[in-house]
């Protein structure tokens, strides 16, 4: 946002009636600094708007990145016919996902454009932009184990998207943990998907789960797991614009948080 209103408030008001009137100048430029913006920006898109452009986007950006290192490996196609499957998309939008993502293969797919714009109609809803690089870390991760060109494709997204290295870092390391109790229970004698026995893996794979440290309060790791619940609750998302054919991804991301927190409050109860 513009501090220029604010700056010429300050100035103004501290010269006509010094320190009161450089705090009501602050304020008056604070107004004047925020109509500006919201000028700027447009009006807000609607939750329809937002959840069809979540769904083209994260589909088209899908195929780039799987077509970062110049083609589109067996794995990778694998990877987002699973993703897809496990978002649990109707046959007409696994359809329109496919033409999304044969879109985003083309040389002339404009990366660049296509993430402005999502990230315009996507302002204010933050939560939105992380699902939708949750996605592309997902199904790079299953592709090629999130190596080489995809990385290297991935981070360009964060980077447009304004995340940074260090929280795109822990997202992969989340979607690894998450990835690893899939596939643990879904091995013979498994638990059905659910998270293997505890150890101390397990355990410091819960905190990171949560974003706190092993040794932090009982009351912080209860802030910290109500923090994580707020940002990925489904219904909360859902208000926000993030499209129905998403929501499973939203809902398993719920349920690791609430594993994690179940699993680390057993482990301190002894």
């Amino acid at each position: 946002m513009s501090i220029v209103g604010k700056l010429i408030g300050a100035i103004v008001g501290f010269m006509l009636a010094r320190f009161p009137g450089l705090i009501i100048g602050v304020v008056l430029g604070h107004l004047y600094d925020q109509s500006v913006s919201a000028r700027r920006s447009g009006p807000r898109a609607g939750p329809l708007e937002v959840g069809e452009r979540f769904f083209t986007a994260t589909f088209e950006v899908m195929g780039h990145v799987a077509k970062a290192d110049g083609r589109v490996s067996e794995a990778e196609i694998a990877a987002a016919r699973k993703v897809m499957n496990e978002l649990r998309l109707d046959g007409a939008q696994i359809h329109a996902a496919i033409a999304h993502y044969t879109r985003g293969k083309n040389p002339d797919f404009d990366l660049e454009a296509t993430m402005q714009q999502f990230a315009t109609t996507c302002a204010q809803r933050p939560d939105l932009l992380r699902v939708f690089l949750e996605l592309q870390v997902r199904a790079a991760l299953e592709g090629v184990d999130m190596q080489g060109a995809a990385r290297v494709a991935v981070q360009k997204v964060a980077e447009l998207l304004d995340v940074s290295r260090i929280e795109l870092a822990h997202m992969e390391a989340v979607l690894r943990i998450r990835r690893e109790q899939f596939r643990a229970g879904a091995r013979p004698g498994g638990a059905g998907g659910q998270a293997p026995p505890r150890n101390g893996a397990q355990l410091n794979a819960a905190y990171q789960i949560l974003e706190v440290d092993p040794k932090a309060s009982d009351e912080e790791v209860a802030k910290a797991y109500r923090r994580q619940l707020s940002k990925h609750h489904p219904d909360k998302l859902k208000a926000n614009g993030l499209p129905d054919s998403m929501m499973e991804h939203a809902k398993q991301r719920t349920q690791q948080i609430i594993e994690a927190y179940e699993h680390i409050k057993s482990a301190r109860q002894g």
